[in-house]
């Protein structure tokens, strides 16, 4: 479940990158689905702050990931990343409505097997 790095510290940020990568196009996963499937439970925020980690342009779709309500998590610290998660996620087809939410219900990633090893 846990990635051990050469220095033999765990590798939590890794697991979470790895549970994010499976997520299909047109769909999102909360944040703290992806905790639970990372077997992290309980630690959404530390999902959060996996993710603000991610560089724009990296392999990890980190824009699939909002919060429990359908939005995009908002804060000046993102520095507008969270104006182009919105951008992303309707380029893949995921619309919003006028609050600013998605339909969980429509969009949300539910894989078949609860993933175990990550």
């Amino acid at each position: 479940m846990w990635f051990i790095g050469v220095d033999g510290t765990m590798r939590t940020y890794d697991v979470i990158y790895n549970v994010v990568r499976r997520i299909p196009y047109g769909q999102v996963a909360t944040y703290g689905q992806i905790a639970d499937l990372a077997g992290m439970y309980g630690k959404a925020r530390l999902v959060g702050y996996a993710l603000y980690r991610v560089v724009v342009d990296s392999d990890v779709p980190w824009h699939r990931v909002v919060n429990a309500q359908g939005r995009v998590s908002e804060s000046p610290f993102r520095n507008g990343s969270d104006a182009l998660q919105r951008v992303l996620l309707e380029a893949e087809g995921i619309q919003f409505r006028a609050d600013g939410t998605l339909s969980l219900r429509e969009y949300l990633w539910r894989p078949d097997v609860l993933e175990n090893n990550p």
